[in-house]
């Protein structure tokens, strides 16, 4: 195959679907996916959304494209197969059993960092299926100095970070998050990441947002301004489009470049 990207990993909400567009993933999004399918490229759908509320959301969307991969939870991986994606049982597991050790070494601390939280901020501390410490503050601001102490609790406790989109956060594992999913992907499908594309607009999609695991980064014009200054520093591409106009908006971007660059030059 000799396309220059083979491998398309997309945020979904913000970035690939937009809740009050209609429709929420733009066509012109949707004819470019489906034709570099076609050639032979495969579309990664790469979220902090569990299973349920992805499909709930895809269905939403009306694509007329589907992904070939979904990474769930900012970590595991589902294969489509048919009509229905099945989980990557080695990778999934393996996630199970880090996430399960990790944070039974972190159990007994919980309570003093619900306390803390508490006395200082009106901020819901609440446990779910992936993280027994997760987190939604009242404000931006709130979030901000939340995330800042327990990142340096997680400085106590090797492979422990926190995973935050806007006011919502998580414990996970360092080895496990969008990137590295990305990069397990990339080894199923035999396709090195100088062949990848990775697009997002938040703090979670930071980890996919690097030069480690993608070749063509693009933002969003709607992307926090700390992502921006990422994928700038990175020599990447931040669109002036929002939301799926500026997905599309880069990888038409990336491939006129890439046919410029592979165009013989013409001399008078």
């Amino acid at each position: 195959m000799c396309l220059p990207i083979q491998l398309i990993s997309t945020d979904f909400d913000g970035t690939l679907f937009a809740e009050f567009e209609n429709p929420p993933v733009p066509l012109k999004l949707q004819s470019l996916l489906t034709d570099l399918q076609l050639k032979g490229a495969r579309w990664v759908v790469n979220t902090g959304r569990d299973l349920p509320s992805l499909m709930e959301g895809l269905g939403r969307g009306h694509l007329s494209v589907k992904p070939d991969f979904l990474v769930l939870v900012e970590r595991e991986i589902y294969i489509r197969q048919g009509s229905q994606y099945v989980e990557h049982h080695e990778w999934n597991r393996r996630c199970a059993q880090v996430h399960a050790e990790l944070f039974a070494r972190v159990e007994e601390d919980l309570p003093r960092l619900t306390s803390w939280i508490q006395e200082r901020f009106d901020a819901l501390i609440y446990e779910d299926p992936y993280s027994p410490f997760c987190f939604i503050a009242d404000h931006l601001e709130d979030a901000e100095k939340i995330h800042n102490y327990l990142n340096e609790y997680c400085k106590q406790v090797p492979n422990l970070m926190v995973m935050r989109n806007d006011v919502y956060a998580r414990f996970c594992h360092k080895a496990y998050h969008k990137g590295s999913a990305l990069e397990e992907i990339g080894r199923l499908s035999g396709i090195a990441k100088d062949h990848t594309f990775a697009s997002g607009d938040h703090l979670n999609d930071l980890p996919m947002l690097s030069s480690k695991y993608a070749r063509y980064l693009v933002v969003p014009n709607n992307a926090i301004d700390a992502v921006k200054t990422a994928i700038r520093e990175q020599q990447g591409y931040v669109s002036p489009f929002n939301c799926g106009q500026g997905v599309a908006d880069g990888l038409e971007h990336f491939l006129h470049f890439n046919h410029v660059a592979s165009s013989p030059s013409v001399t008078s």
